[in-house]
């Protein structure tokens, strides 16, 4: 008896450290396959519902300075604006400069202010005034290269890429012949930038940078800024580039390049709604969830070299800000387009916004409204994915819904010259809503038709149950 027992024991004994064993392997497997967060970073909790506006110091007033803007911030306030981005700041090169008074981009001093904009006085008036508002400001910072009579010319000539004779050089394949590159595979040159980033931060109190063609500079580079910055209080970090990488642990928000050639080329009847779909297919799939992209009709790049946003994309213009702000990503205002602006704002000289009350203004007040207080319009991990809904003129009217399990909004939107009624598959945007626009209370169940005019477009959003 003694031996069977201590038998079944044993076979007991077995079973168990069997058991162990393949729970053990179990648990490897699920930890070497597990899904990783891809974005290891954290954004500031007030860009969860936020629009970005890019404010050019020099033609937003008369004046051209920040004290002049400053008076300004109730009205951006109120327009709707979170996020106020100052274009760069800082003492403009002389050597080989661009017209009279030169590219704001070919920067003389990085720890110094633009004589021609006010004082570092000036700017921490600007910024305390802006957080008084609620606002937040973040600095343009061209990390990629310098004037050609920046300091760092004559003391760390070590530091600047060269041609294959040895000279200073341009950014390659550009006419940017007012501007050298910087080299940034010196260590030295990495911790003189790192720090004068730091030092905005810490002296003019700002909450973050838009990093000009930030794709042209090592990612392990603004890896190691972000961490910094963020040591010394939480900032926002946006990129002028198109890359999922930058995403992971240095920038909130890259551009949506892709999203404003798709519109446009839509706008101008020479491309149908499925290079929305490629955009959208690309964006979601090759994105990061919790990434932003940031949408725009316009900024300072477009408006002065490719035409003003009337001119980009003519008839459908309200469209392409209605999806802007309506769908995935973060929308931009560029200064003057709540004005109507419609000239071409001269690069290099003094040419400043005419200012007026305007639909677009009222739109996007409008808009914006709506993208805060729905919480399906949210970015990143707060808000709600795009959803296609199917319909009957899919080449040229384009609908969608975002929801969550609080709030839901059907967007459609009629790109192109044709007046169209459609209808809808699925049963998705079926619902009680109200016509944003309108105030209409409406049902859309599965007969809904919609008559939309050229250019036209509908939101809808979600009654409350």
């Amino acid at each position: 008896m003694n031996k069977i027992i201590i038998v079944l024991l044993l076979a007991i004994f077995a079973i168990s450290c069997q058991k162990q064993a393949n729970k053990k392997t179990t648990s490897a497997i699920e930890e070497k396959y597990q899904p990783q967060e891809y974005v290891k970073l954290n954004h500031p909790e007030w860009s969860k519902n936020a629009a970005i506006y890019e404010l050019n110091t020099r033609q937003f007033t008369k004046e051209g300075t920040f004290q002049a803007a400053q008076t300004q911030l109730p009205r951006l306030k109120k327009l709707g604006v979170d996020i106020i981005w100052l274009m760069p700041i800082h003492p403009i090169g002389v050597k080989n400069r661009k017209g009279t008074l030169g590219s704001p981009y070919s920067v003389k001093d990085y720890y110094g202010v633009n004589p021609e904009f006010g004082s570092m006085q000036d700017l921490k008036n600007f910024v305390s005034a802006a957080h008084d508002q609620g606002m937040y400001v973040i600095l343009d910072w061209v990390a990629n290269h310098t004037s050609w009579d920046n300091n760092l010319v004559t003391e760390h000539p070590d530091w600047y890429d060269k041609d294959y004779k040895g000279d200073f050089r341009p950014t390659p394949w550009w006419d940017w012949s007012d501007i050298i590159d910087l080299d940034y595979s010196k260590p030295e040159l990495r911790k003189y930038m790192t720090e004068a980033l730091k030092y905005w931060v810490k002296e003019a109190d700002i909450d973050g940078y838009r990093c000009d063609v930030a794709g042209f500079v090592p990612v392990d580079f603004w890896n190691n800024v972000r961490k910094e910055l963020d040591a010394i209080k939480p900032v926002f970090m946006l990129a002028e580039w198109e890359s999922r990488d930058l995403h992971a642990e240095a920038f909130d928000m890259t551009y949506a390049w892709s999203w404003n050639e798709a519109v446009q080329k839509i706008c101008k009847g020479q491309a149908d709604v499925n290079s929305l779909f490629i955009y959208y297919s690309w964006n979601e799939s090759a994105f990061p969830t919790n990434s932003m992209r940031m949408t725009f009709v316009t900024n300072h790049d477009k408006n002065a070299w490719e035409g003003t946003m009337q001119e980009q994309f003519g008839d459908g213009l309200e469209a392409a800000i209605v999806l802007s702000v309506i769908g995935e990503g973060m929308p931009l205002i560029y200064s003057g387009q709540e004005a109507g602006c419609n000239k071409r704002l001269q690069f290099f000289e003094k040419d400043p916004i005419q200012w007026q009350e305007h639909p677009i203004g009222d739109l996007y007040t409008s808009l914006l409204a709506l993208m805060k207080a729905n919480t399906a319009l949210w970015h990143a991990k707060w808000g709600a994915t795009m959803i296609k809904v199917p319909n009957t003129s899919e080449s040229k009217v384009f609908s969608f819904v975002r929801h969550n399990d609080r709030d839901k909004v059907f967007a459609v939107l009629n790109f192109s010259k044709d007046p169209i009624k459609v209808s809808f598959k699925e049963s998705l945007y079926q619902g009680n809503y109200t016509d944003y626009f309108s105030k209409e209370k409406v049902k859309l169940d599965e007969k809904f038709e919609l008559e939309l005019k050229p250019w036209g477009y509908k939101v809808f959003v979600k009654d409350a149950n």
